[in-house]
């Protein structure tokens, strides 16, 4: 069987009925060589794929090659608004920018002006991600976003240095394991304002609900049940996300800092420990988004009265965002 199948615009290249299409799917998504792609390269892609709508494609033209311009132009333009990510907050941007601010949550030792610090920036960068890869079906002001990253932020930073303050006050602990409880801390603090942080930087879908599709792609209504729905499915998410990225690493580096070449080179610390932050987020993050497909499925019938009279479908979509 060819690893490409019949080329179908809008449709993933991958089953979205099971987990590991999805997996396979967004490691897709979270490619980062779509970050090094052209304006030029990304202009013949859109191009490439409006001649395949139109029923114009030049003789020669593969599925491959259809697949790969679907892939870089889902990569980089919004599908809500049709305008470009800017290249940090992309997802395929996630681990590469999101890598150094794990390594720094994850650092040892860390005062209490460092926690604020790397809560602060962790939150930000999860806050415009959030924002820029929403359901944008339905306009929102920017003050909402703003709102939302101010209570993200300050969610996020009470909880990680709340805390370190507990643990630095218990008194039970030896000095051994007061350094290992305050290397897990961060996974509490971060998993409980990822969910503040998807909320409120996307509340406004709540109150104004989102679009959901029939099978032809075509607007049947808006909905606030779909749009609860989208969030919850997002905010599981960024529950599971830094499981891997925030407990995975202090287990491997207190078995590896005992290791006769970094107790001799205490300078290979660093690198290694960043080394080992990549490869968790790295597998995390596919793992994580795997979990719901972005385009999720509903029954009419969980839906709003209206949306169930617009249509004669018994199953309709909806972007959850990502």
């Amino acid at each position: 069987m060819s690893d490409y199948p019949n080329f179908q615009l809008g449709k993933p290249r991958f089953s979205q009925d099971t987990f590991f299409g999805r997996f396979r799917h967004f490691l897709d998504v979270i490619d980062p060589s779509t970050l090094f792609v052209s304006e030029k390269q990304l202009q013949e892609c859109i191009q490439l794929l409006d001649r395949f709508k139109q029923g114009t494609l030049p003789p020669g033209v593969t599925d491959a090659q259809l697949w790969k311009a679907q892939k870089i132009k889902q990569a980089i333009v919004h599908p809500d608004t049709g305008e470009k990510v800017f290249m940090p907050f992309r997802m395929s941007g996630f681990i590469p920018f999101g890598t150094p601010v794990v390594v720094g949550l994850l650092l040892p030792n860390q005062t209490l002006a460092s926690t604020i610090f790397w809560q602060w920036l962790n939150q930000s960068h999860n806050a415009c991600v959030n924002y820029c890869n929403r359901n944008a079906s339905q306009p929102a002001p920017f003050s909402k976003f703003f709102q939302g990253y101010l209570g993200a932020v300050s969610s996020a930073v009470s909880i990680a240095v709340g805390l370190n303050l507990l643990i630095r006050r218990a008194s039970g602990f030896s000095p051994t394991t007061r350094l290992l409880v305050q290397r897990f801390i961060p996974f509490p603090a971060v998993a409980s304002a990822n969910v503040c942080n998807v909320v409120l930087m996307r509340h406004s879908e709540l109150s104004e609900g989102i679009s959901v599709l029939d099978d032809s792609g075509n607007t049947v209504g808006t909905s606030k049940i779909a749009a609860r729905h989208a969030l919850m499915e997002t905010a599981l998410t960024r529950v599971v996300l830094p499981m891997p990225i925030l407990v995975l690493p202090p287990l491997i580096m207190t078995f590896l800092e005992k290791l006769p070449l970094l107790q001799r080179q205490r300078r290979l610390i660093l690198p290694v420990h960043s080394l080992v932050c990549l490869a968790a987020f790295g597998l995390a993050l596919p793992l994580a988004i795997s979990i719901f497909p972005q385009m999720s499925e509903i029954s009419v019938n969980q839906l709003e009265p209206e949306i169930a009279m617009a249509t004669d479908c018994k199953i309709v979509t909806y972007n959850k965002g990502l």
